[in-house]
């Protein structure tokens, strides 16, 4: 895994860059979130490809689960990735209303994300 670094507004931002998926269980959000606090980075930025699909589909309640961590301990989280592809109006919504907050946003790609 590599952390690319970037400066928004004031925050050191960290871009996740692997090929391989980083966010699988809650254990693997709070590992991630603790690593990259504890290195001075003040948001988080995660492509889609990263995430285990289980994570798009509500009904497991792990996209909850792992968010609400991130909510938690103040750290934002940007989950850059196409989710039109997903058929599910729930996720939708919940992309919806995530994004009218500034802690998880849903984006299409990395200008928007920082």
């Amino acid at each position: 895994m590599q952390i690319e670094t970037h400066y928004s507004k004031g925050l050191q931002v960290a871009e996740i860059i692997t090929d391989e998926i980083v966010l699988q269980s809650v254990d693997d959000g709070l590992d991630l979130l603790g690593n990259l606090y504890y290195q001075g980075y003040e948001k988080i930025i995660v492509y889609e490809k990263n995430i285990t699909p289980e994570f798009f589909d509500l009904k497991t309640r792990l996209a909850g689960d792992i968010l609400q961590k991130f909510a938690q301990y103040q750290m934002p989280l940007v989950i850059i990735g196409d989710f039109f592809k997903f058929d599910s109006k729930s996720l939708h919504d919940f992309i919806f209303e995530s994004n009218k907050g500034k802690q998880i946003n849903f984006v299409n790609n990395l200008s928007e994300a920082i």
